[in-house]
């Protein structure tokens, strides 16, 4: 490997999972959560499988966002659904282009290119789906944030969109202070507020920070969720740390929230 290239896989290697991580899986893990669920049938014979997965890849680097669409269009037509589609074989072949950079088989530019036509394609069907689902109402707010320190918000990402789609008047934050948010709960009404906590070491403030959210919250009321690759791991936290639920994925925390927040409003009524 000459020096350049070594010293280009630093900055190159860095931007491309950056790429990956922050804006091309959570737009396909958003699309792929939000597709009606009356067009989740398909035949296991019809679905995805690795070598398919090993042929698109390439063909990104390859052909155009157009012809890429074509070639999913053929793909939804044999029966597979949008959300497979999404979640089996365009994630995959977004991981796979990485693989392809970090064992110096392509440039990082063919590299990138092939992730932006992806995302051209992913823009595309996601609107197609988007198109016939139904959005929930009641205008719900929410606040969601990765936990002070951590630097790691993709999670956070998905669920606020998520979120968002569905008809929640959602804010998020990245790498915010504890005081930063504490001045947004006590300035503002939120119904939900979501923690994201990726990172072992900074779970040990997590029950301050949730008690100290709940003291100065607007909404004596408010629910607080949990989630991402610690809880994941260890949900016995989620009492442990004061919070009222968690869920396994961005689908379910949407129920989740709902749930809790219209229990809360009963409380609140009976209350009052």
């Amino acid at each position: 490997m000459s020096a350049f290239r070594a010293h280009a896989r630093v900055d190159y290697n860095r931007s491309l999972s950056m790429l990956i991580e922050s804006e091309i899986i959570p737009r396909l893990m958003v699309a792929h959560a939000i597709e009606p669920p009356l067009s989740h049938a398909v035949h296991a014979d019809h679905g995805i499988d690795a070598a398919e997965i090993e042929s698109f890849a390439p063909m990104a680097m390859q052909i155009e966002a157009d012809a890429l669409l074509t070639h999913i269009e053929a793909i939804l037509a044999r029966g597979v659904t949008i959300d497979s589609v999404m979640v089996d074989l365009l994630a995959p072949a977004a991981r796979l282009l990485g693989e392809y950079w970090e064992e110096d088989r392509c440039d990082f530019v063919d590299v990138t290119m092939a992730l932006w036509r992806l995302q051209e394609v992913v823009h595309e069907i996601a609107f197609r789906a988007q198109a016939d689902r139904r959005v929930a109402a009641g205008g719900h707010r929410a606040l969601f944030a990765s936990m002070p320190g951590d630097q790691h918000n993709f999670g956070t990402v998905v669920v606020e969109e998520l979120f968002h789609c569905n008809g929640w008047v959602t804010e998020r934050v990245s790498e915010a202070e504890t005081a930063d948010l504490l001045r947004l709960v006590e300035a503002d009404w939120f119904d939900m507020i979501g923690l994201t906590i990726s990172c072992d070491c900074h779970i040990g403030g997590l029950a301050s920070t949730i008690a100290a959210l709940r003291n100065v919250s607007q909404n004596p009321f408010v629910c607080v969720m949990v989630g991402g690759r610690v809880i994941g791991a260890r949900p016995e936290l989620v009492e442990q740390v004061g919070a009222d639920g968690t869920a396994r994925d961005a689908k379910l925390a949407l129920k989740v929230a709902l749930d809790l927040v219209r229990q809360r409003e009963w409380e609140a009524a009976a209350c009052s």
